[in-house]
């Protein structure tokens, strides 16, 4: 591994002084630390870049998730990483990150903005586990009664409640757990290194009960696997009974890095999509916009059906009861399907 990226120039993102560890214990087994020292955390978002806010802060580069389309892959790259299993198991981790984001939250020049976590790298992937930096960081932005906000896929944020609750309480605190769909044998291909989406919803559900409205981002919506109008369906009235505040779904993208990974994957668990996905995507990284918005308007009925949206705290759901199983279908029919 060449690390380019060290050194003591002021573009360099990380000291010189980087410390190499494997630990080899079940949860950490194959996966390597470089523990480095940050020269800034507090980082603004690239001005090109579809995002919604401005500044980000990132603890982590790599995630031991492993997702198989993380748009992410890319920037392992710039540390002459590998994207594909080094994405998973080669975890950079920033340990002065508390100490920097404090720092840099008390400089004159920063104005309050409100700061993204969760957005590259998942910061309750399992490496947090072992270096607990999110508590540093939370207390940083109570302290400072700065607005921020968190996406995660992790059970661990419920370890740090209590700093969300006393944060929510002077500032602006947005929480969203991701949950793009509940197949389970598509889930421990797709995203391996994650908690089954049942305990992603039993996050939901205990933020919820402790006063912190949460989300959930109905992502990746994976096309021919995951987008049936059942699936859909399924999806969104198990987010409405873990009582999230709201669901907003998101079609699969693929960047480079993250495209060449994803479609390798498919071309050995489902070869007989990958035709259909070279041209779904061919004009690029994003789902046409037909295919875009129709996913949305579903979801944004079904959400509508289920009472998902904005609600006050306490109020009931509509959820109507699950319907009645459909009756067994004639096997002298002729059932035809629209690829």
């Amino acid at each position: 591994m060449r690390w380019d990226n060290l050194g003591e120039s002021p573009s360099a993102l990380f000291g010189t002084d980087v410390v190499t560890r494997t630990v080899d214990t079940p949860e950490f087994r194959g996966i390597t630390f470089h523990e480095v020292r940050a020269r800034s955390i507090v980082n603004r978002v690239p001005g090109a870049s579809r995002m919604p806010f401005e500044w980000t802060v990132n603890p982590y580069r790599g995630c031991s998730h492993a997702c198989v389309y993380c748009f992410a892959r890319k920037t392992h790259g710039y540390l002459d990483l590998d994207t594909g299993l080094g994405f998973d198991s080669q975890i950079v981790v920033k340990v002065n990150a508390p100490e920097l984001v404090r720092r840099e939250l008390a400089a004159p020049r920063w104005r309050g903005d409100h700061i993204a976590m969760g957005t590259n790298v998942d910061c309750y992937q399992r490496a947090e586990g072992r270096y607990a930096l999110m508590p540093g960081i939370l207390a940083a932005l109570r302290d400072h009664a700065n607005p921020f906000s968190i996406l995660t896929k992790g059970t661990l944020i419920l370890r740090d409640l209590e700093l969300l609750r006393q944060a929510a309480e002077v500032t602006d605190v947005g929480v969203s757990v991701s949950v793009g769909f509940l197949d389970d044998a598509l889930w421990r291909t797709l995203e391996p290194g994650t908690p089954a989406p049942g305990r992603r919803l039993d996050v939901v559900r205990t933020l919820t009960a402790h006063g912190l409205t949460c989300g959930v981002l109905m992502a990746p919506v994976v096309p021919f696997l995951s987008d049936s109008p059942d699936q859909l369906r399924a999806t969104v009235r198990a987010v409405a009974e873990a009582g999230a505040g709201s669901v907003t779904p998101l079609v699969l993208h693929l960047r480079p890095g993250a495209r060449e990974w994803f479609l390798t994957w498919l071309g050995r668990h489902h070869p007989h999509l990958v035709r259909r996905y070279e041209t779904l995507y061919g004009g690029g990284s994003y789902a046409p916009t037909w295919y875009q918005r129709r996913i949305t308007r579903q979801v944004h009925e079904l959400a509508a059906e289920y009472g998902l949206g904005p609600f006050r705290p306490g109020q009931a759901r509509r959820i109507p009861p699950k319907p009645a199983a459909a009756p067994e279908p004639d096997p002298e029919a002729t059932q035809l399907t629209l690829l």
